[in-house]
């Protein structure tokens, strides 16, 4: 049933990265760390994200900027232009929220920390590599495909799924 599930059109598309984000409002505190460490414009934000991660999470910019734009409205974050990109910076408000809601920002931290941590993570970034290499080719292959290619392919994955799960379960 699960499987069904999975391989519906909604699978396909870039919000199929649901299960690797955050819970709402989450991402505030996680962008506001970050830029207490240094200012930053939002393609590095994304990168540091992804990295943090090791490629399971990469937000994408429509996440980022109205985040972004947000924090800037209430005051938390200030923006100046820096080689034709906006530069974010924390402000002193920004810091004192931080510190008023340690224990929210620490949650969302602890999240994170199990969430992208793993035994064996240098074969996790190949596994995810490998998953990020195969999301890049379909997505670009599906232009230029016919009907009983497509079918092909959804039938190779289907079958890998199958197998991924029962490794997964042993």
């Amino acid at each position: 049933m699960f499987r069904e599930r999975i391989f519906d059109e909604e699978r396909f598309s870039r919000g199929s990265r649901r299960w690797a984000s955050f819970q709402k409002g989450d991402l505030k505190y996680v962008i506001l760390e970050l830029l207490k460490d240094k200012p930053r414009h939002g393609y590095d934000i994304i990168r540091e994200l992804e990295e943090q991660s090791y490629g399971f999470y990469k937000p994408s910019p429509g996440v980022i900027y109205p985040t972004l734009q947000m924090l800037e409205e209430m005051g938390y974050a200030s923006s100046n232009e820096r080689e034709g990109k906006k530069v974010y910076s924390i402000t002193e408000e920004g810091l004192t929220f931080l510190a008023n809601q340690s224990n929210v920002a620490d949650d969302v931290r602890k999240k994170m920390k199990r969430k992208w941590s793993f035994k064996s993570i240098g074969k996790m970034v190949m596994v995810m590599r490998e998953y990020h290499a195969l999301e890049h080719l379909l997505s670009y292959g599906f232009r230029s495909m016919d009907a009983d290619k497509a079918e092909q392919i959804r039938q190779i994955i289907s079958h890998a799924y199958q197998d991924i799960e029962l490794v997964l379960q042993e």
